[in-house]
């Protein structure tokens, strides 16, 4: 069986990144969360206070500071799941709070900052046997990768799924507020003007609206074997 890339794109709050890394685990593949780099450089922004009081993001200044963000992925020793690494320090829990999510799409929006990070992905993938979610790894980053899948599910569902995230870390969140802004993600990353959300002419399309964890896992696995059994 041949080693191929896999490209799992799709809308956010779709259960991409733990599809991808159930899949990963199950074939012995390494996961890569391309949506968790733009939460990184969207964590490091605020951090070194790259915002305004309007939350628009000071563009000059991140140019200035984006050769010093390197993102990389290591495996948790008690979980065996990879972890988000910001310039060398643990950041998978920091950058999954709703000040993050607010911001990223206009952080992904960002020219330079999507050259940077699709940079990065394409070094980490030059070796194949690599499970990548995002926006645009089938259409951008990956356009040859042997399977694309493409993710969607409607924005009540999606909503519902980070309010029960958030929530079960013991977060304060409002349903509506997260529900706004899935709305308001979509439309920001279908409409920007450099590698836009949208489906490979060539993907696969999974609505996982209705379907559990294991079921998406035995889609998934069946596509898999098949393609790379080609």
């Amino acid at each position: 069986m041949k080693k191929i890339t896999i490209a799992i794109d799709g809308f956010s709050s779709c259960g991409k990144s733990t599809m991808a890394k159930a899949l990963a685990k199950e074939i012995g593949y390494i996961y890569i969360d391309s949506g968790a780099m733009y939460r990184a450089v969207t964590l490091y922004a605020i951090q070194h206070r790259l915002f305004d009081d309007a939350g628009e993001a000071d563009i000059a200044s991140l140019q200035e500071h984006i050769n010093q963000i390197h993102i990389e992925f290591r495996l948790d020793p008690c979980t065996q799941q990879p972890q988000t690494y910001l310039n060398g320090t643990n950041v998978e829990q920091d950058i999954r709070t709703m000040d993050v999510s607010r911001k990223v799409s206009n952080i992904a929006a960002i020219g330079f900052v999507r050259e940077a990070l699709v940079r990065q992905q394409q070094e980490m993938g030059k070796k194949k046997s690599i499970v990548m979610d995002g926006r645009d790894i089938g259409t951008a980053v990956f356009p040859d990768a042997e399977m694309k899948v493409f993710v969607t599910a409607s924005p009540e569902v999606r909503a519902q799924r980070r309010y029960d995230e958030l929530t079960a870390k013991g977060d304060t969140c409002d349903y509506q507020d997260i529900y706004n802004n899935v709305v308001t993600r979509d439309r920001i990353d279908m409409t920007r003007d450099i590698s836009p959300l949208r489906k490979a002419e060539d993907a696969l399309e999974l609505d996982n609206s209705h379907l559990t964890p294991e079921e998406q896992t035995a889609w998934l696995l069946e596509q898999f074997h098949r393609i790379a059994a080609e």
